[in-house]
């Protein structure tokens, strides 16, 4: 093994892809939705601008298509629409750092676009997991009063909700439909 190889085992794939699922799952209405999915990285909400914001919704339509794929195991189309955002979305890392202590990656060259960064990442990431686990491990929130998407990390890959909340949620709903259907059967017309 040569030297720095370790490194490139601690390179934390999931969150990129994870960038994925929180820019398709956020509100873009305005410049606050957009600073909330940056929030992790302040350099990003110091610098991002409306073009930004503009790039950022294009990706979210697309990104959002790509885990509809995958969850209907649409697995080519996926992949072929995958492609295409890494065309568009090129990782180009560099070494950056303010001190010999500092060092770290970016995906991007340098004075790329706060969109450029992000969305490299993002779509890296989400292609990394495809290889890694395929598309019918993303999945959309079968709430249908969410919608939200997900990266399904069960180990048998049944997860249907992007969360607790929303399985609850539906799970009660659920159990009303059905006590409430019980009774109509029992109450005379």
């Amino acid at each position: 093994m040569w030297p720095g190889y370790g490194y490139l085992l601690y390179v934390n794939f999931d969150a990129y892809a994870h960038r994925a699922v929180e820019l398709v799952n956020a509100r873009l209405d305005d410049m606050a939705g957009l600073s909330g999915v940056l929030s992790v990285e302040p350099w990003m909400v110091d610098e991002v601008t409306e073009r930004d914001l503009a790039a950022f919704r294009r990706a979210q339509r697309k990104l959002r298509e790509i885990f509809e794929m995958g969850a209907s195991h649409r697995d080519n189309d996926a992949v072929a629409a995958l492609n295409v955002l890494l065309e568009a979305n090129p990782v180009q890392p560099r070494i950056s750092g303010h001190d010999t202590g500092d060092w770290h990656m970016h995906v991007t060259s340098r004075g790329a676009s706060v969109a450029a960064e992000y969305l490299a990442g993002a779509v890296w990431g989400l292609a990394v997991w495809v290889c890694e686990y395929g598309s019918a491990r993303f999945g959309v929130c079968a709430d249908e009063r969410c919608g939200n998407v997900y990266l399904d990390t069960s180990s048998n890959c049944c997860r249907r909700f992007c969360s607790e909340r929303c399985a609850t949620r539906s799970h009660v709903a659920a159990h009303r439909a059905r006590k409430r259907a019980a009774t109509d059967e029992l109450t005379p017309v």
